[in-house]
């Protein structure tokens, strides 16, 4: 083994797909993208860590609801790009042309241009200082259109991975079948 640099080991832990979370602020619908969430249960209850200084976490904390939802490889430039300005600033949904449509139980809403969108409640703000957020689903929506299209993944240094190939194991999966 060869030490590697402390400061960049999150580059090795890199969580799951890239996703853009929804949020609805004074009036205005707004979207982010977010590379560091994690399930912290099968509920859904999910875990994102997301800056205070952040247009969105403003949100959270004031209304307590968003939408995840998650892109395939054709949206991945876009979602680059509305990670690189604030929604303070512009209008992103029409910056970026995206399509959307109503939740059942949030008022941001659902990107239908993406593979699925989790409709979510903050349950939990700022867990020891971190500014991590807890949501719990509501809802869940899926894009019959764009099942199987494959999802990315930040390495952490500007650089994404493309979901591979799936290797069935559910046989092994015992316990919990």
């Amino acid at each position: 083994m060869k030490e590697f640099e402390l400061s960049k080991a999150f580059e090795l832990l890199e969580p799951g797909p890239v996703i853009l979370l929804s949020t609805f602020y004074k009036g205005r619908k707004n979207v982010m993208t977010v590379s560091w969430h994690m399930l912290l249960d099968f509920t859904p209850i999910i875990a994102c860590s997301i800056g205070s200084y952040d247009y969105s976490y403003k949100a959270l904390v004031e209304n307590r609801e968003c939408v995840i939802s998650i892109p395939a490889i054709d949206l991945m430039e876009k979602t680059i790009q509305i990670g690189n300005c604030s929604g303070q600033d512009v209008d992103k949904f029409s910056v970026f042309e995206l399509s959307t449509q109503k939740g059942k139980y949030v008022k941001p809403q659902l990107i239908s241009d993406c593979i699925a969108n989790i409709e979510c409640q903050v349950v939990d703000i700022d867990l020891g200082g971190y500014n991590c957020i807890v949501l719990k689903g509501l809802a869940a929506w899926i894009n019959p259109e764009k099942v199987g299209s494959k999802t990315f993944h930040a390495k952490g240094d500007g650089t994404f991975v493309i979901d591979g190939d799936t290797i069935d194991l559910k046989h092994l999966m015992t316990k919990w079948m």
